[in-house]
């Protein structure tokens, strides 16, 4: 198996022992590391249920493009939520952000996430030849 590492400054560094992203085998296939909602100028966290989802949903699309794709490219998403009761803002935001066909999804409610994250998402992402 043939791996690339993907590493861009345009989203936060790796604040543990993973790669934002992994791209596999012939190279169609990216795996993105969860994004939670630091900034990554500060690597400071947003304020705020909203500002989080943008900012991690902008960090997504920062791996993504340094992948060699786009958000449009993503073929399966997990959100993880500390209060499902966001679940809504998401699909709000995620609206601005993503088009169709959308990819499949996941919503899965957590106690706790990084730094006190409200929001995280991880995805997978196929790329054209």
């Amino acid at each position: 198996m043939n791996k690339q590492i993907i590493q861009t400054a345009d989203a936060p560094q790796a604040i543990g022992t993973y790669s934002q992203a992994i791209r596999v085998s012939g190279g169609e296939t990216v795996y993105l590391s969860g994004q939670i909602g630091l900034d990554p100028a500060t690597m400071q966290m947003v304020e705020g249920i909203e500002s989080q989802i943008v900012r991690v949903i902008l960090n997504m699309k920062a791996v993504a493009v340094a992948s060699g794709g786009s958000l449009g490219d993503i073929v399966k998403l997990n959100v993880y939520l500390t209060d499902l009761g966001n679940f809504a803002k998401v699909n709000e935001i995620m609206a601005n952000h993503f088009s169709q066909p959308y990819p499949a999804r996941a919503a899965i409610g957590v106690a706790s996430l990084p730094r006190g994250a409200l929001v995280e998402m991880d995805a997978v992402m196929v790329l054209s030849k």
